[in-house]
């Protein structure tokens, strides 16, 4: 067994070990991710190395961006008619040209591990390599054991959300349920994401209502009428086997409007006079409304705010939303989320689950927030922050105030399938470590620190999210 990332200090290390092997034979609960249901639903081999592990990967391409290799020689499409490259080993090999951009990040964990545990390649990429490990990489996709489904079962996925907005007609999970995959206590099931009805900013948010309402039957130009079709969608998403919501708001702020307040707001949206100020508003308000709706329908609300959404105008002007042209800021939670937990963050129907990408609030704000209300949780170091160190640092921000117990244990959040085994794997190891050092300094007995890396490898995330549950 391979001692990556467990403790240099011996007595430690081998008390990782012990722990590590204990989560390491867990199968993965994969509550908040954006793989495409339809890879799974297809079943079809795998596209190229390039397009499976490089186009779709925002992390390799932001990191390309800055040294100046634009998208679209990475092959990412374009949405302005720019040309982008089409073949796959030319892709491959500007990878490995600049390879060395990689060193120290996660990206570069994550991807070694991929080749290694998942294809087998064993050989440095380099340069020199790339053909090599393309052409090694290409001949397994091309075998029945690269499948999707049949990498599903071998990476010990017992269950994959997937993340589809109020819009999405639901029919990839509808053909996954039909072969026994999705659908209540599935597989693969999904997870209702609204910001596109919900955030007045949002490209062609009036319009986008608009067919909330002819896909629902409600009349979405009154606000009554938004509010029933947001109610009746998330039924259908329940029905489709979905056990909780995901919000991704600018700030963290929420608000308590009266009826005829939130009417005129979303009455301004709809003519397109809102201002700016109106739209934080009537966002901040819809977190309320949501958590409402959660207690009603027994979906878990995930809320991950701090992301300056599409901040490289150019990029996003050239290529659309989701990237790598999002940039983290500073977000306020102990104010902000008063006035939603002031009405609900003492009702044990709620289930909030709290993520953030500014890791100075999680010993100020989230673990205090965490440890005095029982409707919150916090979820695991994410997007820019899911790397080792940071891991280990949240550990040791929030046990002492929050515990385990009010953690959500991990999420990979990603759009690489072929990752996720590996990102849960690194999670793994660091609270090994971390709880090998607990033992070590005789905080915590040997015994339940083994049934502590169960309960975060696996029973927790599948409790926290509802995951196998009839709501």
């Amino acid at each position: 067994m391979s001692d990556l990332l467990l403790p240099a200090e011996p007595t430690q290390r081998g008390i990782a070990r012990e722990l590590y092997a204990l989560a390491a034979e867990q199968p993965i609960i994969s509550p908040h991710g954006h793989v495409d249901p339809g890879l799974i639903a297809d079943d079809a081999p795998f596209p190229d190395p390039a397009r499976l592990i490089i186009v779709p990967d925002h992390y390799v391409t932001r990191m390309l961006l800055s040294q100046g290799i634009p998208p679209a020689e990475l092959g990412v499409p374009t949405r302005d008619g720019t040309p982008s490259e089409q073949d796959g080993r030319t892709i491959w090999r500007r990878f490995a040209e600049h390879w060395h951009l990689f060193r120290g990040t996660p990206s570069r964990l994550w991807l070694e591990r991929t080749f290694e545990t998942v294809f087998g390649v064993t050989e440095r990429l380099s340069p020199a390599t790339a053909d090599a490990i393309y052409d090694e990489i290409s001949a397994r996709l091309a075998t029945p054991e690269f499948r999707p489904r049949a990498l599903f079962e071998r990476f010990n996925i017992e269950v994959l959300a997937t993340t589809e907005s109020p819009l999405d007609d639901l029919a990839r999970h509808a053909r996954l349920a039909d072969d026994g995959w999705g659908g209540p206590g599935g597989r693969v099931i999904t997870t209702f994401r609204p910001d596109n009805v919900v955030d007045m900013e949002f490209e062609d948010w009036a319009g986008n209502v608009a067919r909330l309402g002819e896909i629902t039957g409600e009349d979405t130009g009154t606000y009554r009428g938004y509010l029933n079709a947001l109610r009746a969608r998330r039924l259908d998403f329940v029905a489709a086997g979905a056990t909780s919501t995901d919000h991704g708001h600018l700030t963290a702020r929420t608000l308590l409007l009266t009826p005829a307040e939130a009417e005129a707001l979303y009455t301004r949206g709809l003519s397109g006079t809102a201002t700016a100020e109106d739209a934080e508003a009537f966002r901040a308000h819809m977190l309320i409304e949501m958590a409402r709706m959660s207690i009603e329908d027994g979906l878990v609300m995930q809320l991950h705010p701090g992301a300056f959404r599409n901040h490289n105008r150019w990029l996003y002007d050239r290529h659309g939303r989701d990237v790598g042209g999002d940039v983290p800021h500073a977000v306020e939670f102990v104010h902000g989320l008063k006035p939603l937990l002031d009405a609900h963050g003492n009702d044990p129907r709620l289930r909030l689950v709290l993520f953030t990408l500014d890791e100075d609030t999680f010993t100020r704000e989230l673990a205090p927030l965490a440890g005095g209300y029982a409707a919150l949780f916090l979820g695991a170091p994410w997007w820019f922050l899911d790397s080792p160190e940071v891991m280990r640092r949240f550990r040791e921000a929030v046990t002492e105030t929050a515990g385990f117990y009010n953690t959500a244990g991990f999420v990979d959040d990603t759009r690489a399938f072929c990752s996720i085994p590996v990102r849960h794997d690194v999670a793994r190891r660091i609270d090994a470590g971390f709880l090998a050092r607990l033992v070590a300094e005789h905080r915590l007995p040997l015994d339940e620190a083994a049934e502590t890396i169960v309960d975060l490898a696996y029973r927790l995330p599948k409790k926290i999210f509802k995951i196998g549950e009839k709501l």
